[in-house]
């Protein structure tokens, strides 16, 4: 990725993405939350991607070099923090939980509103307060550097419903089962079987995003049926598939008023 290094000049911005446009790779030396109030944003590093929902932020530490990209007409919040600040979340990228306190906060500390840097300081507070009170969410993609394992991670992207087991794939590229296997959980810290389930529910975050039936998505994504998708989604997003897409629903239109 190239390096387009930014100086920080404005603490606070909001910035409109149309469907699928992406920002240059940067770094800020301030560590920053970017929250989606509405649409779906995907943060991207050497190391992988996170993905955030409107009921989400990205926490991006200081010296991360990054891009991002819009799912989704997507009004993108950014809130930069002090150091003050930034030592109470992950060293760390991370996707955080947002309550509805915190986005109050945070969008208000990105309105046009002017404000006194003592109020923006009580903002901030609010803001780390509510998202420190939840645990961090699953939802780091890893990208590994293998040759081998990026082959099959790109045979299982091009098709996410086949049920194809990581012998099958080893045999398509030329490498053992038992091979690809240490390397994904050397390179990831997943097994290919968590991989998998991770990177599904990643798609179907964008999916139900889209306003796509829960059984559509889970036939899209390879679950054999709804109950185990629900299952799964569950398992790491805390909340189950019709509640997100309701939650979505809820933040459009709080910012619409």
């Amino acid at each position: 990725m190239p390096e387009l290094r930014q100086e920080v000049i404005i603490p606070e911005q909001a910035l409109r993405l149309g469907h699928e446009q992406h920002t240059p790779a940067h770094l800020h030396d301030q560590g920053h939350l970017v929250y989606p109030a509405t649409g779906v944003l995907s943060m991207v590093t050497d190391a992988g991607s996170w993905i955030a929902p409107s009921n989400r932020a990205v926490w991006i530490p200081g010296g991360f070099l990054h891009q991002h990209r819009a799912h989704g007409a997507t009004d993108m919040r950014i809130v930069f923090m002090t150091g003050e600040h930034a030592c109470r979340l992950p060293g760390h990228p991370a996707v955080l939980a947002v309550p509805p306190l915190a986005r109050e906060a945070t969008l208000a500390l990105t309105s046009t509103q002017a404000r006194s840097p003592e109020s923006r300081n009580r903002l901030r507070h609010v803001i780390i307060d509510e998202l420190t009170a939840t645990p961090e969410q699953p939802l780091h993609l890893p990208v590994p550097t293998d040759e081998r394992l990026l082959q099959v991670m790109s045979l299982v992207t091009a098709d996410l419903a086949s049920p194809a087991t990581l012998s099958e794939l080893g045999h398509r590229i030329g490498a053992s089962e038992r091979t690809l296997s240490r390397l994904f959980r050397a390179e990831t810290g997943m097994s290919f079987r968590q991989w998998r389930i991770q990177l599904r529910v990643h798609s179907a975050l964008l999916m139900l995003s889209e306003g796509r039936s829960v059984l559509d998505v889970a036939t899209a994504c390879g679950w054999a049926n709804p109950s185990a998708f629900i299952d799964a989604f569950t398992a790491l997003i805390g909340q189950t598939p019709g509640r997100y897409q309701r939650s979505l629903g809820e933040a459009r239109a709080g910012s619409a008023q």
